[in-house]
This record gives structure tokens, sequence and C-alpha cells, in this order.
């Protein structure tokens, strides 16, 4: 039984961080009077919804940071301005990834729940918690493939008029492919550059090639290789008759 009160952002806290799975710990940052400062924590909000825009309209003047101190997961609980009672509960992004490592992720967005801590825990749990595992995942992959080595060419295929070439595995030579015009065909699951207006295709490769030769990737250009000619079937072998004597 609690004998504190949940509609206080503290107390809500502390007993948020007891309901959630796993070990969590809450740390409260008080209201100073307008003279707090917690931009190195509104930073790292993993939102781009209501928690964002709150933070961005309405500024944060006291807040919380529950832990999981078995894998350091964060999340903030900070006031939800604007309405008459309630809180956001958003999650950090975790420290220690570059910020390339959150290209094309999407970010785990918070939540607003009730001044109950049981229901939030609970909206936490099925919900926010889940979005950022998936989150984090996707980024640490993508850090991973970020150290990745540059391979020592990169094929370049014609086909038709267009260039394509596999998808490779390190993201930041993905994305000078990107950078350079190459689009995501899902259906070859292939990078492909297209020929339509063929001065713009031979100044991106152009580019694309001195890129390269400064990161020491050489560039091959193939011919899709020709269909393998048709080969005549053999004739039937031509029966003779026997030539047993008659009687």
């Amino acid at each position: 039984m609690h004998d504190t009160d949940p509609s206080d952002l503290e107390s809500f806290a502390t007993i948020l961080a007891g309901e959630l799975p796993g070990r969590w710990t809450s740390q409260y940052h008080p209201d100073h009077g307008g003279g707090a400062d917690y931009d190195h924590l509104t930073a790292t909000v993993w939102d781009m919804d209501q928690t964002a825009h709150s933070i961005s309209t309405h500024g944060v003047a006291h807040c919380a940071v529950l832990t999981r101190t078995d894998d350091d997961t964060r999340l903030l609980v900070i006031d939800h301005l604007g309405q008459p009672e309630g809180f956001l509960v958003a999650a950090l992004a975790p420290a220690g990834l570059p910020d390339a490592a959150y290209a094309g992720v999407r970010e785990p967005d918070g939540l607003a729940v009730p001044a109950d801590p049981f229901h939030a825990a609970e909206a936490a749990t099925l919900h926010l918690l889940p979005r950022y595992a998936d989150a984090v995942a996707h980024a640490r992959r993508n850090a991973a493939a970020l150290e990745a080595p540059l391979p020592e060419q990169i094929d370049l295929t014609w086909a038709d008029d267009d260039l394509t070439t596999p998808v490779p595995e390190s993201v930041a030579l993905a994305r000078l492919l990107t950078e350079h015009g190459f689009v995501h065909d899902s259906r070859q699951d292939r990078l492909v550059l297209p020929g339509d207006d063929t001065a713009v295709q031979a100044q991106s490769v152009r580019g694309l090639g001195a890129r390269l030769a400064e990161l020491g990737v050489g560039v091959g250009m193939r011919h899709p290789a020709p269909p393998a000619p048709a080969t005549a079937s053999p004739l039937p072998a031509r029966v003779t008759p026997s030539s047993a004597r008659r009687r």
C-alpha cells in the first residue's frame, strides 16, 4: 500500500518504477523556480509526437528519470501540461550510439497517461517498452553495419538504361549511393540509378566514382551476361531395318 500522492510527479514516478517489469530506480529532478535546465535530458527524448510537442511548447520545469538497472533503459516522466491532469512518459535514447545509427529508425514515441501509476505501468509494458526494444535493436544493427569494412570495389550492372548494384552491407556506403541518386528497388532488393535522364545519370556516376576513389573503393561497370544460346535438340536416331535373314 502506497501512502504517497500519485498526482504528484515525484510520487507518481516512484510508484511507476516499482510496477514496471525488471528492476527500476527513479530519480526526481525538482523545479528550481525557473532556474532548472534539463536540456541535457530533453535532448535525448526519443519521441516525435506529443512529448516532443509538449517540451518544445512548454519546456520542462521538473521531471523524473526512471532507469532499468538491468540494461540502462531510461524513461522520462513529465507533467502533461495543457491537460487537467496526467503525465507524459517517454523513452530516452540509449547512450553510446553514433547519430548515424538512428537513420531510418522509427521513434518509440511516448504515452499520455492519467495520474494512475498502475494504469501507466500496464500501458508502458504493453506499448512503450516493446516499441523501445524494437527501436534499440534497429539502431544497434545500424551501428554494427556502420563499422563494417568498405569493399574494395562495387560493381554497377547495366539493366536496360538503368544501373543497378546489390544493397551493400555497409550503411555508410548505402547512404553514399542514395546521396548520388540510387533508389532501392524492393522487388529486386537492389539499388537502382535510373536512366531516364542520361546526363543526370552520368553526372551521378562521376560524382560517385570520385567520392569512392577518395575512400579507396573502386567501381566496376558490367553488362548483364547474354542469355545462353539455345541448343538444337539432337535428331532422333534413324532406325534401320534388321539384317536378319528371312525364312
